[in-house]
């Protein structure tokens, strides 16, 4: 299989704080990846890297082949980014927000396609503000959508959302998934992570201290360690929660 992105010896920092530090990942085409942490391990930083958003100290990132810091533009034609709070244009309705955005890229898909995607067909005359919480998070994965992207950013897509909107989302990254798409995902939750991921890597102070599938984390096998630190389940546990194994 292919490689989608390529990221090598990644390292980004503000004044004192190391946010990212010296990373590497290899993620496959058609693969969910996931990054698992807490509040300020680095993975939004990571995944801005990569985007193309945000500048690296140091380090080469290439999406399908394109060097993100020399080919910025190229690189944006061919990815989807679902930021964690994306601003959209209150006065506009779903039909015409998706329609602004295909505007923006060499090429788009038909509006009512990506509607149909995130089921917001009946919706598509509405407004932003006549949206639930769960509806919003569609309409921002639609807008990440809109130019058929070969890889998909999810900055935590399901965030704040109750259980149920959460596995409507799911269910609509499991078909994007099915569809060829390269997605690599932030998230706080080890469910959605075991449901959604091929691969998780586990950040800690801007390190990926493990590499693994969940199944390999969820049964307690030793993962591949990056940092050198202990990258057991339970060691896992306690970074993403606070607590061990033996607390639940």
């Amino acid at each position: 299989m292919d490689t989608a992105i390529e990221v090598k010896d990644l390292t980004k920092t503000y004044g004192s704080l190391t946010a990212v530090n010296n990373i590497s990942i290899t993620i496959k085409r058609g693969e969910i990846f996931g990054l698992l942490g807490t509040n300020g391990a680095g993975k939004t930083t990571t995944l801005e890297m990569i985007e193309g958003l945000r500048r690296p100290d140091s380090g080469a990132i290439s999406v399908c082949g394109l060097d993100v810091i020399k080919n910025r533009k190229d690189v944006k034609e061919i990815i989807g980014v679902q930021l964690q709070n994306t601003s959209i244009y209150e006065k506009l309705s779903l039909e015409e927000l998706i329609e602004l955005f295909g505007g923006y890229y060499k090429k788009a898909l038909p509006t009512s396609e990506i509607l149909e995607a995130v089921s917001l067909s009946e919706k598509r005359k509405s407004y932003i503000g006549q949206l639930s919480g769960g509806q919003k998070q569609r309409i921002a994965l639609a807008l990440a959508l809109v130019n058929d992207p070969e890889v998909l950013f999810l900055d935590e897509p399901t965030n704040a959302l109750d259980p149920q909107t959460r596995r409507s989302i799911w269910e609509i990254i499991e078909v994007l998934k099915a569809k060829g798409k390269t997605i690599i995902m932030n998230t706080h939750y080890m469910e959605e992570a075991e449901r959604l991921c091929d691969r998780v890597g586990i950040m800690d102070h801007g390190e990926i201290i493990a590499l693994g599938s969940p199944a390999e984390l969820i049964a307690g096998q030793k993962t591949e360690s990056l940092s050198g630190k202990d990258a057991t389940l339970e060691n896992v546990f306690l970074i993403l929660t606070g607590k061990t194994i033996r607390d639940f």
